[in-house]
């Protein structure tokens, strides 16, 4: 299948005009009818559906030709090796299409930047070596892939038992049931097995606007996580990673949403700049340091690294709502009640106040007869008039012989019974990684992660950024902590994971949370179970095929060329060219050689079963499949 540079080449040079003597795009004629918005030029790229998609743009009815797009389209010279990607000689540039110099914003620019990376890991120790589409080159392979999936092996788990007088469930007699042939709900928990990315995209038909809170805990990109990609663009790719799913985030949030981002010092202050670009620089929040850890690495080079960044980002600053945090017994402790005051229990604050006003300095008699003024450049904070009110109600203090300086009496019951987020979190307050590795070691009996995060921790970020029923989504969803967390504290959740440990861990833990374990926050919550989840995966089409490759033996390796040969539905069109490629020496590689020769093959962006195709007999898409993506995206 051609992608639109060999398109619009293939267009141009139907005209003699735009051709050399040698057959090649005379690029500087083109070029320069371009600027002059030539009309036979124009009604040269009209006379196609593809390039008047993505070079037009329709405004109220009438069609405008987005000169610059197409002139930095034709200006490319070339495109880095075995991807769709920026154009080499101009990396850096622009910004939203616009040349920097022409703008006030400072932006963060970087190779790869206008493409999608699909991201198709599923495996912790995979390398994967993919291809880069760029926005204009590739936007039909890109609305391929980003359009909405085919679910599959859709279960609902829920947990029934015995029902007190109160009717709810007794703990002692919860079980999970587990549900196939189901349709789903409004109100439904929801774990999707998948690529990150194209679960999102998918997510956004039924969930735009619609998701009050993000937490994502995404690869570090450290070296030693789980970040493998083989790219000599390291972090350019990282970025692009991020990048392309932040943006969809975006997208997904109400517009009181917030999003938080735990990340480490590797790739904060760039994943800052590029939230900035995203969600806008006037709706960052705060960076929330976490201290994760409760004793020093000694054996560091150089420091112990003891802290995490949370980015958080609002969708609009002006709408978002921070919930405060409730008040702790060691804050009430302060509040005492040494005369027995009918209004409870308080504590004594400063009467004098720093900002100097002649009229609120005064003598005060106290009630053994002594004399006090304010301290030296200080005055009292109310009038004479005031104070005098204010001794009446019983709200001065003079100590209990009546003889100290006036303090005003601050009653708990008055007080804001919620407390305003610091940025600093220590984990005293929110939990560490070796707590919550030891819970996670007690749930399963084993270590099945280096780096958790305590449930505690979500609970804070939970609580800060949303109330009850509001949807909570995860797209790093890990071991289950933020669904989990989120399940107990009574919110909607979505999660989505790509990993294969999804179904031992990730599914397990809830189903546990269901059952009523009583780890992490369960206390706290007063958490004993209930409530229901579905699991349910993307359908797979070229992973599949992926997946035969990746497996594959010396002995079956031959067997498994001639499979992808042969099918032209899941390869592209393949040129004499690269199938001698393909197949020199093939005999010769090692098993592995073969395996990313055969791979290179695969047409990436058809991983999964679009939901337009799912009629389609040749993808085998069961009747209960049907009816649940059906279901998903009924109405939207």
């Amino acid at each position: 299948m051609k992608n639109i540079f060999d398109t619009v080449a293939d267009l141009l040079l139907t005209n003699d005009k735009y051709k050399a003597e040698d057959g090649k795009l005379l690029k500087a004629v083109v070029y320069s009818d371009v600027m002059a918005m030539n009309e036979t030029l124009l009604t040269l790229l009209l006379s196609n559906e593809n390039v008047k998609e993505t070079f037009f743009k329709d405004v109220q009815g009438t069609l405008v030709f987005d000169k610059q797009k197409f002139a930095w389209f034709m200006e490319s010279k070339e495109f880095l090796p075995d991807s769709y990607t920026s154009y080499t000689n101009k990396i850096g540039l622009t910004h939203n299409g616009n040349f920097i110099s022409q703008t006030n914003d400072v932006v963060l620019d970087f190779p790869y930047k206008d493409c999608v990376l699909e991201g198709g890991q599923d495996k912790d120790d995979q390398k994967r070596s993919e291809i880069f589409y760029n926005e204009t080159i590739a936007s039909d392979e890109i609305s391929r892939m980003f359009a909405p999936k085919v679910f599959t092996n859709a279960k609902r788990y829920t947990a029934v038992g015995e029902k007190d007088l109160l009717g709810n469930l007794d703990p002692d007699t919860i079980k999970v049931k587990e549900e196939t042939g189901i349709t789903f709900k409004d109100d439904d928990n929801l774990i999707i097995k998948g690529n990150n990315l194209i679960a999102l995209v998918s997510l956004l038909k039924r969930y735009e606007g619609k998701v009050k809170c993000i937490y994502i805990d995404p690869p570090y990109n450290t070296g030693s996580d789980s970040f493998n990609y083989n790219d000599n663009f390291n972090h350019s790719t990282w970025l692009t990673f991020m990048k392309n799913r932040l943006e969809a985030s975006y997208r997904l949030l109400s517009d009181d949403g917030s999003i938080w981002i735990n990340i480490d010092d590797d790739e904060v202050h760039y994943l800052k700049v590029l939230c900035d670009e995203i969600f806008g620089r006037d709706n960052f929040v705060a960076n929330i340091i976490w201290k994760k850890k409760y004793s020093p690495q000694n054996d560091a080079r150089y420091f112990s690294d003891m802290h995490d960044h949370i980015l958080l980002f609002a969708k609009n600053k002006e709408n978002f709502n921070v919930n405060g945090l409730p008040r702790t017994k060691e804050m009430n402790s302060r509040y005492i009640n040494p005369d027995n005051d009918t209004r409870g229990a308080w504590k004594p604050g400063d009467f004098s106040v720093r900002t100097y006003n002649e009229s609120t300095d005064y003598p005060i008699t106290t009630p053994s007869g002594r004399v006090v003024n304010p301290p030296t450049g200080r005055c009292w904070r109310a009038s004479k008039e005031k104070f005098d009110e204010m001794v009446d109600d019983n709200r001065i203090w003079f100590g209990e012989d009546g003889a100290n300086v006036p303090s005003v009496k601050r009653f708990l019951s008055e007080v804001k019974q919620s407390v305003t987020p610091q940025t600093i979190w220590d984990y005293s307050e929110v939990g560490h990684n070796q707590e919550a590795i030891q819970n996670l070691n007690k749930m399963f009996g084993k270590k099945i992660f280096d780096t958790p995060k305590p449930e505690s921790l979500l609970q804070r970020i939970i609580h800060i950024g949303s109330n009850e029923d509001d949807i909570i989504l995860d797209f790093f969803t890990g071991s289950g902590t933020t669904a989990a967390v989120a399940h107990k504290m009574g919110r909607r959740y979505i999660g989505v994971e790509q990993m294969d440990y999804i179904q031992d861990i990730t599914v397990e833990r809830l189903k546990k949370v269901l059952e009523g374990e009583q780890g992490g926050i369960s206390k706290a919550q007063n958490w004993h179970g209930g409530g229901s989840f579905v699991y349910c995966e993307l359908k797979e089409d070229a992973n599949t095929l992926i997946s035969t490759i990746q497996n594959a033996t010396e002995d079956t390796i031959e067997s498994v060329k001639a499979t992808i040969y042969n099918n032209d539905r899941i390869v592209p069109y393949l040129t004499k060219q690269e199938l001698a490629d393909a197949d020199k020496d093939f005999e010769n590689l090692t098993l592995e050689e073969k395996k990313q020769a055969l791979i290179k093959l695969v047409d990436k962006n058809k991983l999964y079963v679009n939901a337009s195709d799912m009629d389609d007999e040749s993808y085998h898409v069961s009747d209960d499949d049907k009816k649940f993506t059906k279901s998903f995206y009924k109405g939207v």
